[in-house]
């Protein structure tokens, strides 16, 4: 069994220091070739998601949770651009199989530009009050993707929320960039996301239909896997 380089990340990490999605990236990706490894390798690591940089320099990868490969998705893409460019190697664009996403640093938070329109299919349910929010119940299973939300303070923009994408084999998601595009799409003006425990997303509309996402990535471990 070979080994290969891990680099796990946190991102959205709220302003308090809590929260953050933990995010796997693994810098060489031709060490785990093949959709199928990589898909095992994601399921044995349990990160929501877990990257697979193919080329760093035109900034090809892959993106895979623990029960599916995604053409497209936030926290992956906002923590490897900014872990490409803090190793030199890169991440102004990223290119899943979804598209090009535009990559950068702006105010010691990383930001990327997306397409509404590459987000996976997301069930919305709005709830009248976040205590509702907070109320809920992970589900234990199933095949859902449900994204729960409620104004904290609709005149500023602020928004909770929580993600039971079971469907993808993550019982909750602390912090979901696609699903900061997709209501960022939804509602075409600046927000602040409180998602999971503690995890902050900032959205705001970009040009020409896209959606901006920014957030605070922070550096978690390096280390070796069997790949």
């Amino acid at each position: 069994m070979t080994t290969t380089g891990l680099t796990v990340l946190k991102v959205f990490v709220g302003a308090d220091g809590r929260g953050g999605n933990p995010l796997g990236v693994i810098l060489d990706g031709a060490a785990v070739p093949g959709a199928d490894r990589r898909q095992a390798l994601a399921a044995r690591l349990g990160f929501s998601e877990t990257v697979f940089v193919d080329d760093a320099a035109t900034g090809s990868i892959r993106i895979f949770t623990p029960g599916a490969e995604l053409a497209f998705a936030g926290h992956p893409t906002v923590g490897t651009g900014w872990l490409l460019r803090r190793l030199g190697l890169g991440g102004d664009v990223l290119r899943p199989p979804a598209g090009d996403v535009v990559t950068w640093q702006d105010g010691g938070l990383g930001w990327i530009r997306a397409d509404p329109a590459w987000i996976h299919p997301i069930d919305r349910v709005q709830y009248a009050t976040p205590a509702e929010v907070e109320a809920l119940v992970a589900p234990d299973g199933g095949e859902e993707s449900r994204y729960c939300w409620a104004w904290v303070d609709e005149a500023a923009g602020v928004l909770r929320s929580r993600y039971f994408p079971t469907a993808l084999g993550i019982r909750e998601d602390e912090a979901t960039g696609a699903a900061a595009v997709m209501m960022g799409g939804l509602l075409g003006r600046p927000l602040e996301i409180r998602q999971g425990v503690a995890s902050q997303l900032l959205v705001r509309p970009g040009p020409a239909g896209t959606v901006e996402v920014g957030g605070r990535v922070e550096p978690v471990e390096e280390r070796e896997v069997e790949g």
